[in-house]
């Protein structure tokens, strides 16, 4: 699948967004690295037009000294998704992007169709910190099995430290006690997803969404790290894919069901 990269102006941002596919529109945030494509994008843009979109002060856009939190980049990303011209949608979040996209929905709960959170950061163990290093380091954390995954893209370190302060300055405590209590009344449909071998978030951290969240699927994705959805794409698009469809229908019946695809 041919992404098409575009730009849009919103909140004040030069916003970086790729583009592809039909259907129901599905938007993307990214995790604390920034932009990543994979096939799992190019697998979920056949049934969804997906928009991966990069939140200010990562990758090549200018440094972000605005957003003070995750809730300042909900709103923003918000004003990028209406600009689109797109009335409501569905919404991803993987990591540091997934708080991120709890905001937007908890936020704007009349635009946000279903929410999908995939390893989300939202929820962290005390001593959890942002993957550093070289290429090969942050692979190493990230993947259960880096040796199966394409050479990692060379880091600009200038790049690297200037998201690194925006994520630590705005990611916010391990358990946001404002954020949960608006996680409690959420009614949007949500599918949490986390790798059984993630070495950044545990797993176990699924649980508290599933106890948090009224209309939650929680989904252990088998031999996968923390981006189940480049490691293991076609078990991760075909769970997304489903849930989008289906929602409440989606594996069995709407019980406190988990299965590891």
């Amino acid at each position: 699948m041919s992404f098409r990269e575009s730009f849009v102006e919103a909140d004040g941002f030069h916003i970086r967004y790729m583009e592809a596919g039909d259907g129901p529109v599905l938007v993307h945030l990214h995790g604390a690295g920034g932009m990543r494509l994979h096939r799992g994008h190019d697998l979920l843009a056949l049934k969804h037009r997906v928009i991966i979109m990069e939140m200010p002060g990562f990758g090549s856009s200018a440094e972000n000294t605005r957003s003070a939190s995750t809730r300042d980049l909900a709103e923003t990303m918000a004003a990028a998704i209406r600009a689109l011209g797109i009335g409501s949608y569905d919404l991803m979040g993987t990591s540091y992007g997934g708080k991120v996209v709890l905001w937007l929905a908890a936020l704007h709960p009349d635009r946000v169709r279903a929410l999908v959170l995939e390893a989300p950061a939202a929820i962290r163990p005390l001593d959890a910190r942002p993957s550093t290093g070289t290429p090969e380091e942050r692979a190493r954390r990230i993947y259960a099995h880096p040796e199966r995954m394409p050479p990692p893209p060379p880091v600009d370190d200038v790049v690297q430290a200037r998201q690194l302060a925006l994520v630590m300055r705005s990611i916010g405590p391990a358990r946001d006690a404002e954020l949960e209590e608006r996680m409690r009344g959420m009614e949007t449909p949500v599918l949490v997803l986390f790798g059984t071998m993630d070495r950044i978030i545990p797993s176990e951290m699924g649980r508290h969404y599933k106890a948090l969240l009224p209309h939650c699927h929680l989904i252990f994705v088998y031999d996968a790290g923390h981006a189940p959805g480049a490691e293991r794409p076609e078990a991760f698009s075909e769970a997304v894919t489903d849930y989008l469809a289906r929602q409440e229908a989606f594996v069995v019946t709407r019980r406190g069901t988990m299965i590891f695809p």
